[in-house]
Protein backbone atom coordinates (compact mmCIF):
# COMPACT_ATOMS: atom_id res chain seq x y z
CA UNK A 1 0.00 0.00 0.00
CA UNK A 2 1.36 3.56 -0.82
CA UNK A 3 -1.62 5.39 1.50
CA UNK A 4 0.98 7.52 3.39
CA UNK A 5 0.62 7.37 7.33
CA UNK A 6 -1.41 10.58 8.44
CA UNK A 7 -0.94 10.64 12.60
CA UNK A 8 -4.80 10.36 13.33
CA UNK A 9 -3.73 13.56 15.67
CA UNK A 10 -3.53 15.99 12.92
CA UNK A 11 -6.77 14.82 11.12
CA UNK A 12 -8.30 15.46 14.27
CA UNK A 13 -6.44 18.51 15.36
CA UNK A 14 -7.53 22.19 15.04
CA UNK A 15 -8.92 24.34 12.05
CA UNK A 16 -5.87 25.50 11.64
CA UNK A 17 -3.43 22.27 11.92
CA UNK A 18 -5.60 20.33 9.18
CA UNK A 19 -5.13 23.51 6.74
CA UNK A 20 -1.84 23.37 7.57
CA UNK A 21 -1.28 19.57 7.42
CA UNK A 22 1.01 18.78 4.30
CA UNK A 23 0.62 15.00 3.15
CA UNK A 24 3.63 13.54 1.43
CA UNK A 25 4.45 12.21 -1.96
CA UNK A 26 5.04 8.24 -2.15
CA UNK A 27 6.37 6.44 -4.91
CA UNK A 28 4.01 3.05 -6.14
CA UNK A 29 5.04 0.36 -8.01
CA UNK A 30 2.71 0.85 -10.44
CA UNK A 31 5.40 3.74 -11.23
CA UNK A 32 8.20 0.89 -12.06
CA UNK A 33 6.05 -1.10 -14.45
CA UNK A 34 6.81 -0.98 -18.16
CA UNK A 35 2.85 -1.60 -18.95
CA UNK A 36 -0.15 0.36 -17.06
CA UNK A 37 -1.08 -1.30 -14.32
CA UNK A 38 -5.15 -2.32 -14.31
CA UNK A 39 -7.35 -1.42 -11.70
CA UNK A 40 -11.46 -1.74 -11.40
CA UNK A 41 -12.17 1.29 -9.93
CA UNK A 42 -10.52 5.06 -10.29
CA UNK A 43 -11.87 7.84 -8.16
CA UNK A 44 -9.70 11.20 -9.55
CA UNK A 45 -10.45 13.89 -7.03
CA UNK A 46 -10.39 13.40 -2.62
CA UNK A 47 -12.68 16.25 -2.29
CA UNK A 48 -16.34 15.51 -0.06
CA UNK A 49 -17.57 13.75 -3.26
CA UNK A 50 -14.71 11.67 -4.27
CA UNK A 51 -13.67 10.26 -0.82
CA UNK A 52 -17.67 9.43 0.14
CA UNK A 53 -17.93 7.59 -3.09
CA UNK A 54 -14.57 5.60 -1.99
CA UNK A 55 -16.13 4.63 1.58
CA UNK A 56 -19.44 3.64 -0.09
CA UNK A 57 -17.99 1.24 -2.25
CA UNK A 58 -14.78 -0.25 -0.20
CA UNK A 59 -17.82 -0.55 2.71
CA UNK A 60 -19.47 -2.96 -0.01
CA UNK A 61 -16.16 -4.93 -1.01
CA UNK A 62 -15.10 -2.98 -3.95
CA UNK A 63 -11.17 -2.14 -4.56
CA UNK A 64 -10.70 1.85 -5.24
CA UNK A 65 -7.68 3.89 -6.24
CA UNK A 66 -8.15 6.96 -5.10
CA UNK A 67 -6.06 10.07 -6.39
CA UNK A 68 -5.51 13.69 -5.80
CA UNK A 69 -3.57 16.13 -7.49
CA UNK A 70 -1.95 18.15 -4.05
CA UNK A 71 -1.27 16.73 -1.02
CA UNK A 72 -3.59 19.07 0.92
CA UNK A 73 -7.20 19.31 2.64
CA UNK A 74 -10.06 22.14 1.86
CA UNK A 75 -8.51 25.49 2.73
CA UNK A 76 -11.05 27.54 4.13
CA UNK A 77 -14.54 26.47 5.17
CA UNK A 78 -16.26 26.05 1.52
CA UNK A 79 -19.15 24.02 1.63
CA UNK A 80 -20.28 24.71 5.50
CA UNK A 81 -24.10 23.37 5.30
CA UNK A 82 -24.82 20.01 5.45
CA UNK A 83 -28.00 18.70 4.90
CA UNK A 84 -30.14 15.65 6.99
CA UNK A 85 -30.35 13.64 4.31
CA UNK A 86 -26.18 13.48 3.20
CA UNK A 87 -25.80 13.12 7.44
CA UNK A 88 -28.47 9.39 6.70
CA UNK A 89 -25.49 8.84 4.50
CA UNK A 90 -22.84 9.13 6.22
CA UNK A 91 -23.92 7.69 9.14
CA UNK A 92 -23.87 4.37 6.82
CA UNK A 93 -20.56 5.11 5.88
CA UNK A 94 -19.41 5.30 9.90
CA UNK A 95 -18.93 9.39 10.03
CA UNK A 96 -22.13 10.79 10.95
CA UNK A 97 -21.72 10.93 14.24
CA UNK A 98 -18.72 12.87 14.44
CA UNK A 99 -19.78 15.59 12.04
CA UNK A 100 -22.26 16.07 13.96
CA UNK A 101 -20.93 15.90 17.38
CA UNK A 102 -18.31 18.53 15.93
CA UNK A 103 -20.47 20.80 13.80
CA UNK A 104 -23.36 23.44 14.67
CA UNK A 105 -26.94 22.11 14.05
CA UNK A 106 -29.80 23.86 13.65
CA UNK A 107 -33.09 23.69 11.99
CA UNK A 108 -34.54 27.82 12.30
CA UNK A 109 -33.82 30.57 9.69
CA UNK A 110 -34.89 33.98 9.95
CA UNK A 111 -35.54 36.60 7.38
CA UNK A 112 -35.31 40.60 7.69
CA UNK A 113 -35.65 43.35 5.58
CA UNK A 114 -34.34 46.83 5.87
CA UNK A 115 -34.10 46.99 10.18
CA UNK A 116 -37.36 44.62 10.34
CA UNK A 117 -37.60 40.93 11.19
CA UNK A 118 -40.11 39.83 8.74
CA UNK A 119 -40.43 36.10 10.09
CA UNK A 120 -38.89 32.63 10.85
CA UNK A 121 -39.05 29.10 9.57
CA UNK A 122 -38.16 25.21 10.88
CA UNK A 123 -36.70 23.12 8.51
CA UNK A 124 -37.89 19.96 10.44
CA UNK A 125 -40.68 21.24 12.00
CA UNK A 126 -42.44 17.81 12.97
CA UNK A 127 -40.41 15.69 15.64
CA UNK A 128 -38.94 11.96 15.35
CA UNK A 129 -35.84 12.72 13.13
CA UNK A 130 -32.70 11.81 14.28
CA UNK A 131 -30.71 13.86 12.62
CA UNK A 132 -31.25 17.88 12.42
CA UNK A 133 -32.48 19.27 9.49
CA UNK A 134 -28.17 20.65 8.61
CA UNK A 135 -25.23 21.01 10.29
CA UNK A 136 -22.48 23.81 9.98
CA UNK A 137 -19.29 22.81 9.86
CA UNK A 138 -15.94 23.53 7.56
CA UNK A 139 -15.17 21.83 5.02
CA UNK A 140 -11.54 20.93 6.19
CA UNK A 141 -13.11 19.07 9.22
CA UNK A 142 -15.69 16.72 6.88
CA UNK A 143 -12.76 16.47 4.83
CA UNK A 144 -10.27 15.01 7.52
CA UNK A 145 -13.01 13.12 9.12
CA UNK A 146 -13.53 11.44 5.41
CA UNK A 147 -9.97 10.79 5.18
CA UNK A 148 -9.56 9.09 8.43
CA UNK A 149 -12.27 6.97 7.80
CA UNK A 150 -10.75 6.32 4.12
CA UNK A 151 -7.73 5.01 5.95
CA UNK A 152 -9.48 2.47 8.35
CA UNK A 153 -10.41 0.71 4.96
CA UNK A 154 -8.07 -1.68 2.99
CA UNK A 155 -9.79 -1.58 0.02
CA UNK A 156 -8.94 1.93 -0.53
CA UNK A 157 -5.62 3.18 -1.69
CA UNK A 158 -4.90 6.69 -1.41
CA UNK A 159 -2.35 8.25 -3.74
CA UNK A 160 -1.42 12.07 -3.03
CA UNK A 161 0.47 14.67 -5.36
CA UNK A 162 -0.73 12.04 -8.33
CA UNK A 163 -2.42 14.47 -11.18
CA UNK A 164 -3.93 12.83 -13.95
CA UNK A 165 -3.19 14.96 -17.03
CA UNK A 166 -4.18 12.55 -19.92
CA UNK A 167 -7.43 10.38 -20.18
CA UNK A 168 -7.82 8.01 -23.39
CA UNK A 169 -11.42 5.94 -23.22
CA UNK A 170 -11.41 2.91 -24.55
CA UNK A 171 -14.66 0.39 -24.97
CA UNK A 172 -13.27 -1.73 -21.87
CA UNK A 173 -12.14 1.31 -19.46
CA UNK A 174 -9.90 4.13 -19.47
CA UNK A 175 -6.48 4.87 -19.58
CA UNK A 176 -4.89 7.47 -17.12
CA UNK A 177 -1.84 9.30 -17.47
CA UNK A 178 -0.58 10.39 -14.36
CA UNK A 179 2.07 13.41 -13.10
CA UNK A 180 3.61 13.37 -9.92
CA UNK A 181 6.57 14.81 -8.49
CA UNK A 182 8.93 12.13 -9.81
CA UNK A 183 7.65 12.13 -13.63
CA UNK A 184 4.68 10.73 -15.69
CA UNK A 185 2.85 7.41 -15.53
CA UNK A 186 0.06 5.06 -16.74
CA UNK A 187 -2.71 2.78 -15.53
CA UNK A 188 -5.57 1.08 -16.83
CA UNK A 189 -8.81 1.26 -15.23
CA UNK A 190 -12.19 -0.78 -15.50
CA UNK A 191 -14.23 2.87 -14.85
CA UNK A 192 -13.03 5.95 -13.75
CA UNK A 193 -15.07 8.37 -11.75
CA UNK A 194 -14.64 12.00 -11.95
CA UNK A 195 -15.11 13.65 -8.64
CA UNK A 196 -12.75 16.87 -9.56
CA UNK A 197 -14.63 19.53 -8.85
CA UNK A 198 -15.98 22.35 -10.92
CA UNK A 199 -12.67 22.78 -13.23
CA UNK A 200 -12.79 19.16 -14.05
CA UNK A 201 -9.82 18.56 -15.62
CA UNK A 202 -11.44 15.09 -17.37
CA UNK A 203 -14.29 17.22 -18.46
CA UNK A 204 -12.06 18.86 -20.40
CA UNK A 205 -10.05 16.16 -21.83
CA UNK A 206 -13.28 14.33 -22.96
CA UNK A 207 -13.94 17.52 -24.76
CA UNK A 208 -16.93 18.27 -22.78
CA UNK A 209 -18.50 21.41 -21.43
CA UNK A 210 -20.70 22.24 -18.56
CA UNK A 211 -23.86 24.81 -19.82
CA UNK A 212 -26.21 27.07 -17.88
CA UNK A 213 -25.87 30.27 -16.68
CA UNK A 214 -23.44 32.94 -15.21
CA UNK A 215 -25.05 35.50 -12.74
CA UNK A 216 -23.66 39.44 -13.21
CA UNK A 217 -23.00 39.67 -9.03
CA UNK A 218 -20.09 38.95 -7.33
CA UNK A 219 -20.21 37.78 -3.25
CA UNK A 220 -17.54 38.10 -0.36
CA UNK A 221 -17.83 34.97 1.73
CA UNK A 222 -15.53 35.68 4.98
CA UNK A 223 -14.83 33.43 8.03
CA UNK A 224 -14.66 35.67 10.99
CA UNK A 225 -13.85 34.02 14.52
CA UNK A 226 -15.56 36.14 17.15
CA UNK A 227 -17.58 35.05 20.31
CA UNK A 228 -21.03 36.65 19.80
CA UNK A 229 -24.38 36.44 21.42
CA UNK A 230 -26.19 35.41 17.60
CA UNK A 231 -27.95 32.04 17.65
CA UNK A 232 -27.69 29.34 15.74
CA UNK A 233 -29.86 29.62 13.17
CA UNK A 234 -29.74 31.18 9.48
CA UNK A 235 -30.08 34.86 8.97
CA UNK A 236 -30.74 36.58 5.74
CA UNK A 237 -30.61 40.31 5.39
CA UNK A 238 -32.55 41.84 2.16
CA UNK A 239 -31.15 45.28 2.00
CA UNK A 240 -29.89 46.10 5.67
CA UNK A 241 -28.57 49.35 7.08
CA UNK A 242 -25.55 48.15 7.79
CA UNK A 243 -25.24 47.02 4.08
CA UNK A 244 -27.73 49.01 2.10
CA UNK A 245 -28.98 47.88 -1.57
CA UNK A 246 -27.27 44.34 -0.88
CA UNK A 247 -28.23 41.31 0.79
CA UNK A 248 -26.06 39.39 3.96
CA UNK A 249 -26.13 35.99 5.04
CA UNK A 250 -24.63 35.08 8.52
CA UNK A 251 -24.05 31.05 9.98
CA UNK A 252 -22.65 29.68 12.45
CA UNK A 253 -19.77 27.18 12.33
CA UNK A 254 -17.53 25.26 14.64
CA UNK A 255 -15.05 26.74 16.87
CA UNK A 256 -16.86 30.09 17.10
CA UNK A 257 -16.16 30.92 13.35
CA UNK A 258 -18.77 32.79 11.12
CA UNK A 259 -19.74 32.16 7.75
CA UNK A 260 -20.81 35.84 6.40
CA UNK A 261 -21.91 36.59 2.92
CA UNK A 262 -22.00 40.07 1.71
CA UNK A 263 -23.13 40.70 -1.77
CA UNK A 264 -21.11 43.19 -3.78
CA UNK A 265 -22.41 43.74 -7.26
CA UNK A 266 -21.29 42.67 -10.63
CA UNK A 267 -19.04 46.29 -10.96
CA UNK A 268 -17.28 45.19 -7.18
CA UNK A 269 -13.86 44.16 -8.27
CA UNK A 270 -12.29 40.88 -6.84
CA UNK A 271 -8.77 41.75 -6.00
CA UNK A 272 -9.97 44.84 -4.47
CA UNK A 273 -12.65 43.48 -2.45
CA UNK A 274 -10.76 40.45 -0.73
CA UNK A 275 -7.89 43.41 1.03
CA UNK A 276 -8.35 42.91 4.68
CA UNK A 277 -8.79 46.40 5.04
CA UNK A 278 -12.25 46.67 2.97
CA UNK A 279 -13.09 43.36 4.19
CA UNK A 280 -13.26 44.68 7.83
CA UNK A 281 -15.24 47.75 7.82
CA UNK A 282 -18.54 45.29 6.12
CA UNK A 283 -18.22 43.15 9.22
CA UNK A 284 -18.02 46.04 11.93
CA UNK A 285 -21.05 47.76 10.42
CA UNK A 286 -22.83 44.49 11.13
CA UNK A 287 -21.64 43.60 14.20
CA UNK A 288 -21.10 46.81 15.87
CA UNK A 289 -18.08 48.51 17.51
CA UNK A 290 -18.07 46.10 20.37
CA UNK A 291 -17.56 43.14 19.13
CA UNK A 292 -14.22 41.50 19.02
CA UNK A 293 -13.32 39.62 15.98
CA UNK A 294 -10.68 38.36 13.89
CA UNK A 295 -10.83 37.55 9.82
CA UNK A 296 -9.66 33.73 8.89
CA UNK A 297 -10.51 33.44 5.48
CA UNK A 298 -12.54 35.06 2.35
CA UNK A 299 -12.92 34.87 -1.26
CA UNK A 300 -15.28 36.56 -3.58
CA UNK A 301 -17.24 34.53 -5.66
CA UNK A 302 -19.13 34.82 -9.39
CA UNK A 303 -21.99 32.29 -9.11
CA UNK A 304 -23.40 30.06 -11.94
CA UNK A 305 -25.73 27.14 -12.20
CA UNK A 306 -24.12 24.91 -14.70
CA UNK A 307 -24.59 20.98 -15.65
CA UNK A 308 -22.88 18.72 -18.23
CA UNK A 309 -25.17 17.92 -20.39
CA UNK A 310 -24.75 14.13 -19.99
CA UNK A 311 -22.86 12.88 -16.65
CA UNK A 312 -22.24 9.42 -17.87
CA UNK A 313 -19.85 9.16 -20.84
CA UNK A 314 -19.03 5.08 -21.50
CA UNK A 315 -16.78 4.10 -18.60
CA UNK A 316 -15.90 7.67 -17.26
CA UNK A 317 -18.56 9.06 -14.83
CA UNK A 318 -18.95 12.29 -13.34
CA UNK A 319 -19.93 13.24 -9.80
CA UNK A 320 -20.97 16.71 -7.77
CA UNK A 321 -19.35 19.94 -8.93
CA UNK A 322 -17.66 18.08 -12.11
CA UNK A 323 -21.01 17.54 -13.47
CA UNK A 324 -23.05 20.07 -12.18
CA UNK A 325 -22.91 23.78 -10.15
CA UNK A 326 -25.10 25.42 -8.89
CA UNK A 327 -24.84 29.03 -6.64
CA UNK A 328 -24.53 28.65 -2.84
CA UNK A 329 -27.99 29.76 -1.74
CA UNK A 330 -29.85 26.62 -0.53
CA UNK A 331 -26.60 24.27 0.13
CA UNK A 332 -27.31 22.23 -2.85
CA UNK A 333 -23.88 22.00 -3.89
CA UNK A 334 -22.11 19.67 -1.74
CA UNK A 335 -24.88 18.00 -0.39
CA UNK A 336 -25.97 17.04 -4.00
CA UNK A 337 -22.88 15.72 -4.71
CA UNK A 338 -22.45 13.48 -1.67
CA UNK A 339 -26.67 12.23 -2.82
CA UNK A 340 -25.00 11.93 -5.98
CA UNK A 341 -23.05 9.12 -4.51
CA UNK A 342 -25.41 6.94 -3.13
CA UNK A 343 -26.95 6.91 -6.39
CA UNK A 344 -23.91 5.30 -8.17
CA UNK A 345 -22.31 3.24 -5.43
CA UNK A 346 -24.69 0.49 -5.12
CA UNK A 347 -25.07 0.47 -9.60
CA UNK A 348 -21.29 0.48 -10.47
CA UNK A 349 -21.45 -2.10 -7.08
CA UNK A 350 -24.00 -4.38 -8.96
CA UNK A 351 -22.25 -4.18 -12.08
CA UNK A 352 -19.27 -5.17 -11.15
CA UNK A 353 -20.02 -7.90 -9.20
CA UNK A 354 -21.76 -9.21 -12.48
CA UNK A 355 -25.23 -8.80 -10.89
CA UNK A 356 -26.47 -6.28 -13.37
CA UNK A 357 -25.33 -4.75 -16.78
CA UNK A 358 -23.74 -1.37 -17.44
CA UNK A 359 -27.06 -0.02 -18.35
CA UNK A 360 -27.68 0.05 -14.26
CA UNK A 361 -25.00 3.07 -13.93
CA UNK A 362 -26.73 4.73 -16.92
CA UNK A 363 -29.53 4.76 -14.83
CA UNK A 364 -27.28 6.62 -12.33
CA UNK A 365 -27.23 10.10 -15.25
CA UNK A 366 -30.91 10.00 -15.92
CA UNK A 367 -31.42 10.18 -12.15
CA UNK A 368 -28.77 12.55 -11.05
CA UNK A 369 -29.18 14.80 -14.52
CA UNK A 370 -32.98 14.84 -13.02
CA UNK A 371 -32.02 16.29 -9.49
CA UNK A 372 -29.46 18.21 -10.90
CA UNK A 373 -32.45 20.23 -13.31
CA UNK A 374 -34.24 20.54 -10.27
CA UNK A 375 -31.28 21.66 -8.09
CA UNK A 376 -30.58 24.21 -10.38
CA UNK A 377 -33.93 25.78 -11.19
CA UNK A 378 -34.43 26.00 -7.09
CA UNK A 379 -31.11 28.07 -7.06
CA UNK A 380 -31.81 30.03 -10.18
CA UNK A 381 -34.80 30.74 -8.63
CA UNK A 382 -33.37 31.90 -5.32
CA UNK A 383 -30.59 34.30 -6.71
CA UNK A 384 -33.07 35.45 -9.46
CA UNK A 385 -35.37 36.89 -6.16
CA UNK A 386 -31.37 37.56 -4.40
CA UNK A 387 -29.94 39.99 -6.88
CA UNK A 388 -32.95 41.41 -9.14
CA UNK A 389 -31.51 42.94 -12.01
CA UNK A 390 -34.38 45.27 -13.38
CA UNK A 391 -36.44 48.04 -11.68
CA UNK A 392 -38.90 46.24 -12.03
CA UNK A 393 -38.02 42.82 -10.41
CA UNK A 394 -36.51 45.14 -7.18
CA UNK A 395 -39.77 46.70 -6.87
CA UNK A 396 -41.30 43.11 -7.29
CA UNK A 397 -39.24 41.95 -4.77
CA UNK A 398 -39.24 44.90 -2.62
CA UNK A 399 -43.47 44.59 -2.37
CA UNK A 400 -43.33 41.17 -1.37
CA UNK A 401 -40.73 41.39 1.78
CA UNK A 402 -42.86 44.62 2.65
CA UNK A 403 -45.86 42.16 2.83
CA UNK A 404 -44.46 39.39 4.28
CA UNK A 405 -44.23 40.00 7.65
CA UNK A 406 -48.02 40.03 7.93
CA UNK A 407 -48.97 37.84 5.40
CA UNK A 408 -48.57 34.46 4.70
CA UNK A 409 -49.08 34.02 1.30
CA UNK A 410 -46.15 36.27 0.51
CA UNK A 411 -43.67 34.38 2.74
CA UNK A 412 -44.26 31.57 0.18
CA UNK A 413 -43.35 33.52 -2.81
CA UNK A 414 -39.99 35.35 -0.50
CA UNK A 415 -36.55 32.96 -1.82
CA UNK A 416 -33.77 33.16 0.40
CA UNK A 417 -32.54 30.43 -0.61
CA UNK A 418 -34.68 27.33 -1.08
CA UNK A 419 -32.75 24.71 1.34
CA UNK A 420 -31.44 21.35 0.10
CA UNK A 421 -33.81 18.70 0.11
CA UNK A 422 -33.13 14.97 -1.08
CA UNK A 423 -34.90 15.11 -4.91
CA UNK A 424 -37.59 12.43 -5.55
CA UNK A 425 -37.14 10.29 -8.32
CA UNK A 426 -40.34 10.39 -10.00
CA UNK A 427 -40.22 9.41 -13.41
CA UNK A 428 -37.22 6.92 -12.67
CA UNK A 429 -37.48 3.99 -14.68
CA UNK A 430 -36.03 1.74 -11.65
CA UNK A 431 -39.63 2.78 -10.06
CA UNK A 432 -43.11 0.51 -9.86
CA UNK A 433 -45.57 2.68 -10.19
CA UNK A 434 -48.25 2.68 -7.49
CA UNK A 435 -51.13 -0.24 -8.19
CA UNK A 436 -53.62 0.94 -5.11
CA UNK A 437 -53.72 4.35 -3.61
CA UNK A 438 -52.06 5.85 -1.07
CA UNK A 439 -51.40 9.21 0.75
CA UNK A 440 -48.20 10.79 1.33
CA UNK A 441 -45.34 11.69 0.36
CA UNK A 442 -43.54 8.16 0.08
CA UNK A 443 -44.15 7.57 -3.51
CA UNK A 444 -41.58 5.64 -5.71
CA UNK A 445 -38.46 7.89 -5.85
CA UNK A 446 -38.64 9.16 -2.80
CA UNK A 447 -36.16 8.84 -0.42
CA UNK A 448 -37.82 7.18 2.84
CA UNK A 449 -38.30 9.47 5.55
CA UNK A 450 -36.53 8.01 9.00
CA UNK A 451 -38.50 7.29 12.46
CA UNK A 452 -38.15 6.40 15.84
CA UNK A 453 -38.23 2.46 16.35
CA UNK A 454 -37.64 -0.21 18.87
CA UNK A 455 -36.29 -3.63 18.22
CA UNK A 456 -37.22 -6.59 19.68
CA UNK A 457 -34.91 -6.11 23.41
CA UNK A 458 -36.87 -2.55 23.50
CA UNK A 459 -34.11 -0.92 22.86
CA UNK A 460 -34.49 2.35 20.74
CA UNK A 461 -33.39 2.56 16.96
CA UNK A 462 -34.06 4.31 13.97
CA UNK A 463 -35.81 3.21 10.77
CA UNK A 464 -32.95 4.06 8.53
CA UNK A 465 -30.34 2.40 10.38
CA UNK A 466 -31.89 -0.65 10.40
CA UNK A 467 -32.27 -0.92 6.57
CA UNK A 468 -29.33 -3.49 5.14
CA UNK A 469 -26.90 -2.03 2.61
CA UNK A 470 -28.49 -3.88 -0.20
CA UNK A 471 -32.00 -4.15 -0.94
CA UNK A 472 -34.97 -3.80 1.53
CA UNK A 473 -38.78 -5.17 2.05
CA UNK A 474 -40.72 -3.60 4.58
CA UNK A 475 -43.67 -5.49 6.15
CA UNK A 476 -46.55 -3.93 8.26
CA UNK A 477 -47.16 -7.20 9.53
CA UNK A 478 -45.32 -10.66 9.78
CA UNK A 479 -43.02 -11.64 7.02
CA UNK A 480 -44.94 -13.67 4.67
CA UNK A 481 -42.91 -17.30 3.60
CA UNK A 482 -42.42 -16.55 0.53
CA UNK A 483 -40.45 -12.96 1.08
CA UNK A 484 -37.99 -15.27 3.16
CA UNK A 485 -36.36 -16.60 -0.25
CA UNK A 486 -36.20 -13.51 -1.88
CA UNK A 487 -32.44 -11.92 -2.18
CA UNK A 488 -33.05 -8.99 0.18
CA UNK A 489 -33.66 -8.02 3.65
CA UNK A 490 -36.81 -8.74 5.19
CA UNK A 491 -38.13 -6.39 8.27
CA UNK A 492 -41.46 -7.35 9.72
CA UNK A 493 -43.26 -3.93 11.35
CA UNK A 494 -45.55 -3.85 14.54
CA UNK A 495 -47.62 -1.40 16.19
CA UNK A 496 -47.46 -1.46 20.34
CA UNK A 497 -49.66 -4.64 20.91
CA UNK A 498 -50.45 -6.47 17.25
CA UNK A 499 -50.37 -10.09 17.68
CA UNK A 500 -47.41 -10.75 15.86
CA UNK A 501 -45.06 -7.87 17.47
CA UNK A 502 -43.33 -10.07 19.87
CA UNK A 503 -41.94 -11.97 16.58
CA UNK A 504 -41.68 -8.85 14.67
CA UNK A 505 -38.32 -7.05 13.79
CA UNK A 506 -38.98 -3.38 14.48
CA UNK A 507 -41.77 -1.81 16.75
CA UNK A 508 -43.47 1.39 15.78
CA UNK A 509 -43.91 2.46 18.78
CA UNK A 510 -44.79 6.09 18.11
CA UNK A 511 -46.94 4.98 15.06
CA UNK A 512 -44.63 7.57 12.93
CA UNK A 513 -43.52 5.51 10.14
CA UNK A 514 -46.93 3.57 9.90
CA UNK A 515 -48.37 7.86 9.32
CA UNK A 516 -45.85 8.69 6.84
CA UNK A 517 -45.93 5.75 5.04
CA UNK A 518 -49.61 5.47 4.96
CA UNK A 519 -49.58 2.02 6.07
CA UNK A 520 -52.22 -0.58 6.81
CA UNK A 521 -51.74 -4.43 8.83
CA UNK A 522 -50.45 -5.81 4.87
CA UNK A 523 -48.59 -2.81 3.34
CA UNK A 524 -45.16 -3.43 2.33
CA UNK A 525 -42.92 -1.07 0.60
CA UNK A 526 -39.52 -2.23 -1.23
CA UNK A 527 -36.43 0.09 -0.44
CA UNK A 528 -33.12 0.37 -3.04
CA UNK A 529 -29.91 0.25 -1.29
CA UNK A 530 -29.61 4.02 -1.05
CA UNK A 531 -32.94 3.93 0.52
CA UNK A 532 -34.81 5.76 -2.12
CA UNK A 533 -38.49 3.84 -2.38
CA UNK A 534 -39.29 2.21 -5.47
CA UNK A 535 -42.30 0.21 -4.90
CA UNK A 536 -45.27 0.13 -2.45
CA UNK A 537 -48.28 -2.64 -2.32
CA UNK A 538 -51.13 -3.08 -0.14
CA UNK A 539 -51.18 -6.37 0.08
CA UNK A 540 -48.13 -8.23 -2.10
CA UNK A 541 -47.73 -11.01 -3.58
CA UNK A 542 -44.61 -12.91 -4.74
CA UNK A 543 -44.62 -12.37 -8.34
CA UNK A 544 -44.98 -8.66 -8.24
CA UNK A 545 -41.96 -7.94 -5.50
CA UNK A 546 -40.14 -10.15 -7.80
CA UNK A 547 -40.82 -8.14 -10.80
CA UNK A 548 -40.28 -5.00 -8.56
CA UNK A 549 -36.65 -5.91 -7.29
CA UNK A 550 -35.93 -7.53 -10.89
CA UNK A 551 -36.56 -3.97 -12.35
CA UNK A 552 -35.10 -1.61 -9.81
CA UNK A 553 -32.11 -4.01 -9.56
CA UNK A 554 -30.98 -4.00 -13.21
CA UNK A 555 -31.82 -7.00 -13.97
CA UNK A 556 -35.71 -6.61 -15.72
CA UNK A 557 -35.56 -8.61 -18.79
CA UNK A 558 -31.62 -8.42 -19.36
CA UNK A 559 -32.36 -5.12 -20.97
CA UNK A 560 -30.11 -2.90 -18.00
Amino acid sequence: MSTPAIPLQALRGSGAEIQALEIPYRRHADQDLAAPASHAVVIVGAGPVGLTLAIDLAQRGQRVLLLDNDGKLSMGSRAICFSKRTLEIWDRLGVGQAMVDKGVSWNLGKVFFKDQALYQFDLLPEPGHERPAFINLQQYYAEACLVERALQLPLIELRWHNKVVGLAPHEDGAQLTVETPEGRYRIDAQWVLACDGSRSGLRSMLGQESHGRIFRDRFLIADVKMRAGFPSERWFWFDPPFHPGQSVLLHRQADDVWRIDFQLGWDADPETEKRPENILPRIRALLGREVDFSLEWASVYTFACLRMERFVHGRVVFAGDSAHGVSPFGARGANSGVQDTENLAWKLDRVLRGQAGAGLVQTYGAEREYAADENIKNSTRATDFITPKSEISLLFRNAVLGLAREHGFARQIVNSGRLSVPATLHGSALNTPDGEPFQGRQVPGAVLSDAPMQDGQGHAVWLLRALGPDFSLLHFGPTPAWARALPLKNLSIAAPGEAHAPVADLIDAQGLAASRLDARPGTSYLLRPDQHVCARWRQPDQPRVLAALERASGMRNGSL
